[in-house]
């Protein structure tokens, strides 16, 4: 299919990856964590302190080891998704401070809100899992925010489980919540992914100790890992794109490598969210069309390594849900799920560089999604679907509006839910509301629509009781 999307050639891709070799036997990667550190030691890896050196036939045999799919089971088991190869799962945004008004205005982001996210993610068709960091509650302590996060979720909703990493504790209190929802077995834990969590990197070329931690935790319960890189080009990371795509491979390979060390066969996502650093500003331009090539990039990368893939989704530098907003975003949503991504993180609600969300944005992208995802079904062409005799039947200069399969098959045609196509006579009449006055509408029908999917009362019970014993313990060590 032809397609003016940049197709890295092999030799592009061989370039990149001998590169990438070159940095992490030459320059190495440093991982801020002792234990890391003995671990890599231990395997033989040449180590300076926490900095490590990897050889390409060791990069090689984690990378083979880490499956290329992989599913994440749901309590609603219709819900359980499935990660790699031709599929793709959408995810909402996440770690905004701050919610945006309808009037523009930023306000600080609550518990109240990360509930009523949890609403739209059970009441949605298009998005596909959630959890931890939807937005940043500023009106909880933020030491045991996630506790609250993870324990609400899985208690609001039924489809698989987003957890925490902000911390390897975190990650294991994630760990733990999740396996009260699905039995709490270890043995069924570490054999079924339930609860996924994203890995930073701390570029350049570093991990930190917390997000050590966290690829640790989550390895040693055989759960799913997406490792990601936002190198910011010009900032912390080159420039130039065939630079940066360089590092941010050496980046994700070398957390790869530790996860598949703690646990052969751990799931592992490839993942980026880098963009430019905006020289004026020196803010992250991720609605820059450099975000796309280096996203489109990603995917074909982790196609090289037979690894699934994650990307950024609805992404956008506007404040508002405008045009801005929805160019920027329409742009790398589409171009992410054409090229292959399996795993999109921020589908839906992301404003400002990530710095706040939007309920109204929500809607509006999950009405892209859908139409994106209608976009890429295939069409069946056979002799049956052209139907040449029905063409022959109305002949030249009949019509077809009052035709029986006219009747029967309309309803295969898209319809909007919040985008207007009505006349101009009938959108006046309806008071000239552009989308964003539609949707902000339409939401509290929505969140009204929410029905709590039902949870044993003995589990939900010790899942209270864990975030109860966790929180006291996190105000005894303060």
């Amino acid at each position: 299919m032809f397609d003016r999307m940049q197709t890295l050639s092999q030799e592009a891709l061989e370039n990149i990856h001998n590169a990438s070799m070159d940095i992490l036997q030459n320059t190495g990667i440093c991982f801020n964590s002792k234990k890391a550190a003995a671990l890599f030691k231990q395997n033989e890896f040449k180590t300076d302190g926490n900095l490590v050196f990897f050889t390409e036939e060791k990069v090689r045999m984690a990378v083979e080891n880490a499956p290329n799919a992989f599913t994440i089971r749901a309590r609603d088991p219709q819900k359980t998704v499935h990660v790699g190869q031709d599929s793709f799962i959408a995810l909402p945004t996440a770690g905004a401070t701050n919610v945006t008004t309808l009037l523009g205005e930023h306000r600080p982001a609550t518990l109240a809100d990360f509930q009523n996210c949890c609403k739209l993610v059970q009441t949605s068709q298009q998005l596909d899992m959630a959890g931890y960091l939807m937005v940043q509650p500023n009106d909880i302590p933020s030491e045991t925010a996630h506790l609250d996060m993870v324990a609400q979720y899985i208690q609001m909703c039924d489809k698989p489980i987003f957890g925490a990493s902000n911390s390897g504790e975190a990650a294991s209190d994630s760990i733990h919540l999740a396996g009260m929802a699905f039995g709490g077995k270890e043995d069924d834990i570490k054999s079924q992914p339930i609860v996924a969590a994203v890995v930073n990197a701390m570029s350049p070329l570093q991990f930190s100790e917390e997000q050590t931690d966290v690829i640790m935790e989550m390895a040693h319960w055989r759960q799913p890992l997406i490792i990601t890189t936002m190198i910011l080009a010009g900032s912390t990371g080159p420039v130039s794109l065939p630079g940066l795509l360089a590092q941010q491979n050496a980046e994700i390979l070398a957390g790869v490598v530790l996860a598949q060390l703690v646990s052969s066969g751990t799931p592992v996502v490839y993942g980026s969210t880098s963009a430019p650093m905006d020289m004026k500003t020196t803010v992250s331009a991720v609605g820059a069309p450099e975000t796309l090539k280096i996203a489109c990039a990603t995917t074909q990368l982790a196609r090289y390594y037979d690894l699934p893939c994650r990307a950024g989704g609805n992404l956008t530098d506007s404040h508002y849900p405008d045009a801005q907003a929805l160019a920027e975003g329409t742009l790398l949503l589409s171009t992410v799920v054409r090229s292959g991504v399996n795993f999109i993180f921020h589908s839906c609600g992301q404003l400002g560089s990530y710095i706040s969300m939007s309920f109204e944005k929500w809607l509006i992208d999950e009405e892209i999604l859908c139409n994106i995802r209608q976009m890429i079904l295939p069409t069946e062409i056979t002799p049956e679907t052209i139907d040449v005799d029905l063409i022959k039947s109305v002949g030249v200069g009949g019509q077809y509006l009052t035709h029986p399969k006219t009747f029967t098959q309309f309803k295969n045609l898209s319809q909007p839910i919040s985008f207007n196509r009505a006349s101009y006579e009938k959108w006046c009449k309806a008071g000239k509301k552009p989308v964003e006055n539609v949707v902000h509408e339409a939401l509290k029908a929505r969140l009204d629509s929410y029905q709590k999917p039902q949870l044993d009362q003995g589990i939900e019970q010790q899942i209270n009781d864990y975030v109860a014993r966790r929180k006291s313990a996190e105000s005894n060590i303060i």
